[in-house]
């Protein structure tokens, strides 16, 4: 949110990415502190928070590729395949570990003391 504070003379993907990434975490946080993980709020801070995690690590991979020379000499305008194959293989993992996230923080505290207390 600091970037924002800095004088910019027009909208870029970066100030796009930037405003997603910013609505996607208020949403996590209502749903952790508003709602408190009720219900399907659950899977609604998992996703929400992992494509927040997703947006940081896409623009960590855009800036790894302008500034590392061994990177940017295999795609210097970043429209090359190595860059495209990159961005590819990090939102695969994510999609598969948002998927694995969500499904096992399903359960809450209080569902897992109930299960303690169950007679065998």
């Amino acid at each position: 949110m600091t970037g924002f504070g800095f004088p910019f003379h027009h909208f870029t993907p970066a100030h796009a990415v930037g405003v997603i990434s910013l609505v996607v975490l208020a949403i996590a946080i209502f749903a952790r502190y508003r709602r408190h993980l009720v219900g399907s709020w659950r899977w609604t801070y998992v996703i929400s928070a992992m494509i927040a995690l997703y947006l940081n690590v896409f623009v960590g991979v855009v800036q790894a590729y302008e500034k590392v020379p061994a990177l940017k000499a295999l795609a210097p305008t970043q429209s090359e395949p190595p860059f495209a194959i990159t961005q590819l293989v990090v939102l695969i993992m994510f999609v598969l570990l948002t998927i694995i996230a969500t499904i096992r923080f399903r359960s809450n505290r209080l569902e897992r003391l109930k299960k303690s207390t169950l007679p065998l």
